[in-house]
């Protein structure tokens, strides 16, 4: 049986930006790594933007909306997205931590997620975190630390594609 490890590969504009490796925890959210996996098979991810930057706290992306030039939609998600039921568990949530985003019902989570540049155990018991970063956390910081505008939204659009990895 294969690992569930990704590549995401990140660019931004013309440039690339280098690749974010991840290695889901199937024992901790089966159902969000069996969705997550789903998406990527699809190639949903690919075109998809980190559309959230905040400093000393996460990098956001996932929303099917950004794919689109409109960014007054990015982050807002579609409607008819599958809605997976939460998993939280006692994982905390420390800086490399794949955790699934969603609205205040903590049933909300779709196909959005963001990693954890630092600690927030804030978080923790709250979201469902179901990854964890075992390669590239210095692409994560190349994110993070891009001009973003007041709604911490890259000035400039960072992508992604993910795959499998396989092992």
């Amino acid at each position: 049986m294969s690992s569930k490890a990704y590549k995401i590969e990140v660019s931004q504009g013309n440039k690339d930006l280098g690749n974010i490796e991840i290695e889901l925890m199937p024992d901790v959210a089966p159902k969000h790594v069996d969705n997550f996996d789903t998406l990527v098979n699809e190639g949903f991810y690919d075109g998809t933007a980190f559309h959230r930057v905040i400093p000393g706290f996460m990098i956001q992306g996932g929303d099917p909306n950004s794919k689109s030039e409109d960014r007054s939609k990015w982050g807002f998600g579609q409607p008819d997205q599958p809605k997976v039921p939460a998993e939280f568990s006692s994982v905390s949530h420390k800086r490399g931590i794949v955790s699934a985003a969603r609205s205040q019902d903590p049933n909300s989570a779709s196909s959005q997620f963001f990693i954890c540049v630092d600690d927030a155990p804030y978080l923790d018991r709250q979201y469902s975190v179901f990854g964890k970063v075992i390669n590239g956390m210095e692409v994560a910081d190349k994110i993070v630390a891009a001009p973003r505008n007041h709604a911490d939204m890259p000035d400039e659009k960072i992508e992604m594609k993910i795959s499998k990895i396989e092992k």
